[in-house]
């Protein structure tokens, strides 16, 4: 009996220095496929958003549309709807967006949008400048070079949300700097080419103390979508 206790003993003991240690793999992994997961459902959610914007362009009834005003060159002045704007939250886009998430708490997602595009070099020409290599909305090819016509990136809280976002706080409101039109060319037209979308989410994993993560992890996505028709 004696050597059977002992056996019993050292099973206990080895089951006490392991069990934490495969508990934690086992969680780990388990956490570990829930950031995937939302990170995914995250980048959906920002596509789903850019592409709303995108097709909900100046032209729509409702338009999706950045933080500068618009005012058409025409006259008489055409009328213009800033149906889905910022100040409001864009809640159609980010409606649509939220609308695709599964898993997460849609409405704990925040977003913001900025516009970009092309613009003649110097620093007085046209924002609607088409881009290099392509044709104007006359359909006669353009003949400047990537030199004249130069992209703009916009910014999102100072930032250049397609190169760095671990610098853009996730909350909603962000200051957004889209590219703008140049003094001389009152009234303004914003023009774009591309819509660029920054979604985050401020995710809670689960057991985050018992397996030495942080307590809140944030999670970030950005695409940007091409404008069929100009903003």
């Amino acid at each position: 009996m004696r050597p059977s206790s002992g056996r019993s003993g050292q099973t206990l003991v080895e089951t006490a220095l392991v069990l934490p240690l495969f508990l934690m793999v086992v969680m780990g992994i388990i956490v570990l496929g829930i950031g995937v997961f939302y990170q995914q459902q995250l980048s959906n959610t920002a596509r789903e958003a850019a592409r709303y914007a995108a097709i909900h362009s100046a032209t729509a009834q409702c338009p999706t549309v950045p933080r500068l005003p618009y005012q058409p060159l025409s006259n008489p002045p055409l009328s213009y709807s800033r149906c889905d704007r910022p100040e409001a939250g864009w809640p159609f886009m980010t409606g649509a967006a939220r609308g695709v998430v599964s898993g997460m708490t849609p409405g704990a997602i925040q977003f913001a949008a900025c516009w970009s595009g092309y613009r003649l070099a110097g620093g007085t020409g046209a924002w609607d400048a088409p881009p290099p290599g392509e044709y104007d909305i006359a359909g006669v090819p353009t003949t400047f070079t990537e030199a004249e016509s130069v992209f703009v990136q916009c910014h999102i809280d100072g930032r250049d949300p397609t190169v760095d976002t671990s610098g853009i706080p996730c909350q909603s409101g962000l200051p957004t700097t889209d590219q703008a039109s140049a003094a001389s060319e009152a009234p303004g037209r914003p023009v774009a080419n591309t819509v660029t979308i920054y979604a985050c989410y401020q995710w809670q994993p689960p057991m985050s103390g018992f397996l030495l993560i942080p307590n809140q992890v944030t999670l970030r996505a950005v695409v940007t979508e091409a404008i069929e028709r100009q903003q």
